[in-house]
This record gives structure tokens, sequence and C-alpha cells, in this order.
């Protein structure tokens, strides 16, 4: 099983999930050509994806899902709101309708030989959804687009070999930066998104012996800089209430616009 970070950040989302039978994108918030190319990098290409899951509606989470979708006849996996906001809107063009597959959250379903675990979140978009990803007994969590989590959210990420999780800003940063202060409200809000201080505190209650990668994702461009996310998710984990060290898992930031090195889940 594999997890690799296509793209990350505020700017566009796009991650590649999969094993050897069965191929997945979690969101496509970057051009279609974009996606291919770090499809390519990893050896596919878009007719091998089996399907998309969508977290939720906003741009930089589906801005190339049409021309991806169209092209390729691949199924879109969305709860039933993120659906109807997607259909909402134009910017995704015209879409056969039967590529659209409605999900629950909590409610498993399977592609192939993976089972997907769909997970609620609180953000301010129509119905959005974190997701788990089993081959076998091997676990993934990609969980971003949070402004708060609680036990529920701490019970969805127990047990991950591999877990790539919002960690979207520095409180400080954001507090002094440019953006309006409307903006800045709704990024610190319980819709909003993790700062770096909370992504490592949710990772310090998740934390286990067998959990093989951390993959922080979701910067901010404007308001969080890969170094600072890096050391305080690492201060966190140290000095939490759990019996580890930062140092004792692989902790990497995915790039913006670069693959993440890939992650293979023995």
């Amino acid at each position: 099983m594999r997890l690799c970070s296509i793209a990350s950040g505020s700017s566009g989302n796009c991650i590649y999930v999969g094993s050897e039978a069965t191929h997945l994108l979690v969101d496509v918030g970057i051009s279609g050509k974009r996606a291919e190319c770090g499809l390519n990098s990893l050896g596919l290409c878009g007719r091998d994806l089996d399907g998309i899951l969508i977290t939720h509606e906003h741009a930089d989470h589906v801005s190339g899902l049409g021309v991806m979708a169209r092209k390729y006849n691949i199924p879109i996996y969305a709860t039933r709101g993120t659906i109807a906001a997607l259909r909402e809107g134009s910017a995704l063009g015209r879409l056969d309708p039967s590529l659209f597959h409605e999900i629950r959250e909590d409610e498993k379903f399977i592609l192939k030989d993976l089972t997907v675990n769909p997970m609620k979140i609180s953000h301010d978009a129509a119905q959005p959804v974190a997701y788990r990803i089993a081959y076998g007994d091997k676990k993934v969590g990609i969980c971003t687009d949070l402004g708060v989590y609680n036990d529920y959210t701490v019970e969805c990420l127990k047990g991950m070999d591999a877990l790539l999780l919002e960690a979207n800003h520095d409180v400080k940063m954001l507090q002094v930066g440019p953006y309006p202060y409307y903006l800045k409200q709704r990024i610190l809000g319980e819709k909003g998104h993790l700062s770096n201080e909370n992504s490592g505190r949710l990772l310090s209650r998740v934390l286990h012996d067998h959990l093989q990668s951390i993959v922080l994702g979701h910067l901010s461009k404007e308001n969080n800089l890969p170094e600072l996310a890096y050391e305080a998710v690492r201060m966190e984990i140290t000095m939490g209430e759990n019996p580890y060290n930062a140092n004792d898992f692989r902790l990497m930031v995915a790039a913006r616009s670069e693959l993440s090195p890939v992650v293979e889940i023995a």
C-alpha cells in the first residue's frame, strides 16, 4: 500500500493512495495536467484510477476534478451534501451524473481490494469528510480541513499505519498577517483549519508503536512555513502527555507543488 501527496496546501490538494491493484486520488484541487504528471511520477496515469474520493467542494480540493473525471470516466465518491454543492456550482463543467456515487460518514465501502471509511470533520463546507483507507490490516488516514477535533476524531484516527494530517497555520503568523479580520476568524474558528499546535496535540493522542509515517499537509502559503509546522508538531509530541518522543516517528511536511516521498506501508 502506498501514500503520496501530489500537491498539498491552501492553493491545491491532491493525494494518491493505492495498492498494486487499486489506485485512488483523494481530491483533485490542482489542474488535470498537474495531477496527471504526479501520477506519471508514480508510474501511473489517469486511466489507471479506480476512483476519486472528494472531501468537500472547495476549489482547492476540486478544481481539476471535472477535467480528470471527464477525460477518463472516473467514478467520483462524495457525500450527498458535497455532490449537491458540486452540481450547483459551474466550475466543474458538465459531468455525467452516473459518475457520482454517494457515500455516508462512518459507512464503509469497498473499491476492489481497498476498504474506504469516511469520517465526519468540522469545516465550513456542505458535508465534508476525511478518509481512512485500509488494505488488509494496513490503514492510512487522510484528515485535513478541520477547525476542531474531538474524541470522535481521536477514535477514528487511532490505529493508522500512516497519517496525513493538517497543520494549516501558525497562529501568530495568521494574527499579524495580511488577511482581513473576518477571514482570520474563519480560519481560527471551529469550522476552519487546524493550527500547527493543535495538529501536534491531536497527533499526540493517536500515536502508537506501529505508526510508520506522519505527513503534515494543507499548510497555508501566507500563514505558515514548513519549518514552523515541523518544529511545532515535534514539540507538541515530545512535550505532550504520551510516552513518545518526536524522534520515534518518521515525520515529514508535504510540499505545495512537489510530490512528497512515497510512503510504503509494509
